[in-house]
Order: C-alpha cells, then structure tokens, then sequence
C-alpha cells in the first residue's frame, strides 16, 4: 500500500498527557545499584504468618477460580465488621461493598462510574497525584485546596471558594499522601458541610487508615451530614505489607457500588482470589498486632527525621502514614528532581520530588518524600548512608 494512503495511526486523546513518573524511575535505578529504596510506599516487613499460611492453603486448595465480581463473601463481611467497630460505618456486605484490584482499583472504577466531562473535583495540595491523572483521562477538572507546612492547615476561605456549580466530587485522603496529615473531625464537618451544600460526592481514601501517631482516624462517612454521599476507599496493602497482592475495596451506597462492581467486571472481574483468603485472615489478627504496628513507624519516624535534620534538612513531622516530607532548603540543589538523583547516585537512597505531589507549578522544589516503611535494620542503613551528605 502508498504510503499516502496509510492511516494515520496515533495514540488516544486522553492518555496524551499522562506518563509514568519519576518515581518509577527512581526506583529502578536504586534496584540496578543495589541501593535503599526509600521513594516507593512498599513496606519491605515481612507479611504476618497467619496470612501467608491463608493464602497459600488457599493456593493449595485450588481456589484459583473467579470469585464474584464483588469479592469474598466471607471477607466483604470481615470488611463490614470493621467499618462499624473502627470507622464508625454501618454498611451492608451484600450491596454496599466492592473488593477491586488494589484501592487504586477502587479509585478508577469509582471515577468512572461517578465523573463525567466537565465535572470539577475538589483536591487538597499536596497529595497522592494518580487522582490528576485520572481527571485528565475522564475530561475532568481539579480545583485545588492549598495545605501548608509544617501541620498542613488548608484556609477556610480557600476551601469555600474551590466548590460551586460544577463541583461533582471532593477527595479526602486522611491520613494523607506525602505529607501524613490526619483530618481533624472540625476540618472534616468543615469539608462534608460544603459538599452537602453542593450535593458532590465525597470520596474518603482511607488506605493508611491504621497508621496515626498523635491524632485519631476520623472517617468521615461516619458524619451525620456526609453518609449518603460518601465512598470510602481502603484495603490491607499498606496495614499488613501486602502491596503485591493487589487487594482494595470501596464501601458505600448500593447505588453506587453496583455501577463501580459493573466497571469492576469489565476491566478487572475481580481481585486474585487466593489473596482474598489471605487478607481475609489479616483482618482477624488481635489489636496488639496493630498498636505494636503504630509504636515501630512511630519509632521509625522519629529515627529519619532525627537524620534528616542532622544534615540539614527540615522533616515536615508526619501525623500519620509512613513518609516524610522533607525541605532541604533553596540553592543546595537545582530542584527537587536533582535533589533526587544526586542523593541516590551519592548515598545509594533513593527518595522521590516533591514536584508530584504539588498540584500547582513551581511548588515543592525544595522538598522530597521519604518513606520509612521498612525493617530497622535496613532503616538504620540508609540514615547511616543519608548522614554522609554535606550540610
């Protein structure tokens, strides 16, 4: 055939903006040095027995087929259960539940059953940039909420003035991504009061849920004004250091959770069956795993800021989650992206830019986040290694 009368072949519209980002490639250069992997939000702790034994007798049993599209019956109710003693939700397991493919696979199949072109979502800055990359691809808008050091306030009137006509949907992730703060019960009533206002959806992504220090988990569907409209978003990844298992879930009103099980079935059908039965016993391990759990970050959060702020740089103290924004200040390296690359190709430690996670241009160039999900021993490392720099 001429090549003139070739078709034109390109890519679709909505992906021309979105790429992977730095952190990924970060990543991959630490794992080819054989360095310490500080940028990703993979906990290196070794997975509870009882739910490696689950999952392999799972395995062992040939329970490799399709479960329903909605999950486990067994582990939607688990998940029931724990949404009423800890989040203070009442949800049924029949209908108001989906088990998806990772939280993130909550997230996409709820941004596709509730967003459409035009639409405008309300999300707070710094934070976890997936949801922009999802707006972008369903012709969505982001109106951005500034938060700000060191306790990561947002103003009031900032907040009040990003919701109007358009506004479909506000996201709330407590405790957040990077900068681990923990939304206050007022700042919530703040938040569900404005979107009842506006009659948006509130989408809560809870994954870090059990990981606060000095504040409560407040969830906030268990507010009188944003129950009906709100979709929580969670999953064990982060809790038991099973982020390659690829277990999440979204828990709401029937109405919706139909449509996100309808999305679910045509991308995904449903999350690995084996793992269900694996996180399934995960969520009947006592309480004492969890506080042991918070004590151990808790302590590991102290120790990286404590080597942050020996060379110089100054830890934003997290509330909750497992990372560390740290700003090291303007005129030690170009940008957050050198800071980066030259820290990783100095020390072997790999951390990942600010930039990302700042939805407005020109923020975050001084600052890097830094997770501390890992064994002390390998923790203990890479503080060694980071004290190396030069103040």
């Amino acid at each position: 055939m001429n090549n003139n009368h070739r078709r034109q072949r390109s890519l679709a519209d909505r992906v021309q903006d979105v790429t992977t980002t730095d952190l990924r490639r970060l990543s991959a250069r630490c794992q080819e040095i054989g360095g310490i992997n500080l940028s990703q939000g993979v906990c290196d702790l070794p997975v509870p027995p009882e739910v490696k034994e689950a999952a392999h007798k799972a395995i062992d049993d040939d329970k490799a087929i399709y479960t329903n599209i909605a999950g486990l019956i067994e582990l939607r109710q688990a998940i029931a259960r724990k949404m009423k003693n800890f989040n203070g939700i009442t949800v049924d397991p029949q209908t108001d539940i989906a088990v998806t493919v990772g939280s993130t696979g909550a997230w996409a199949c709820v941004a596709m059953a509730l967003l459409n072109p035009g639409d405008e979502v309300v999300v707070f800055s710094p934070g976890y940039y997936y949801y922009l990359d999802a707006f972008k691809m369903l012709g969505a808008t982001a109106r951005i909420v500034d938060t700000t050091p060191p306790d990561w306030k947002y103003s009031k009137e900032e907040l009040a003035a990003a919701f109007n006509e358009k506004t479909r949907m506000v996201i709330v992730n407590t405790p957040t991504n990077p900068t681990g703060k923990v939304y206050s019960r007022d700042e919530l009533l703040e938040i569900a009061a404005l979107a009842k206002q506006y009659d948006a959806w509130i989408i809560a992504d809870e994954i870090y849920e059990y990981i606060t220090f000095e504040n409560d988990h407040v969830s906030i569907a268990s507010l009188p004004d944003a129950q009906d409209r709100t979709i929580t978003l969670s999953g064990p990844s982060k809790t038991y250091a099973v982020t390659g298992w690829r277990i999440g879930y979204a828990a709401g009103s029937a109405e919706v959770i139909d449509k996100v099980l309808a999305v679910n079935d045509l991308f995904y059908i449903c999350a690995p069956a084996p793992m269900q039965y694996g996180v399934l016993a995960a969520m009947n391990l006592p309480q004492s795993f969890l506080d042991q759990q918070r004590q151990e970050y808790r302590q590991k959060r102290d120790m990286l800021a404590d080597a942050l702020s020996a060379v110089g740089f100054v830890p934003h103290i997290p509330q909750g989650a497992f990372y560390i924004m740290a700003d090291f200040g303007p005129g030690r390296y170009r940008n957050s992206l050198d800071a980066a690359e030259s820290i990783l190709e100095q020390t072997g430690v790999a951390t990942v830019p600010g930039t990302p996670f700042c939805f407005k241009k020109g923020e975050g160039e001084t600052m890097l986040r830094i997770c501390f999900a890992k064994r002390f021993e390998v923790l203990e490392e890479a503080c060694r290694r980071l004290q190396q720099l030069e103040t």
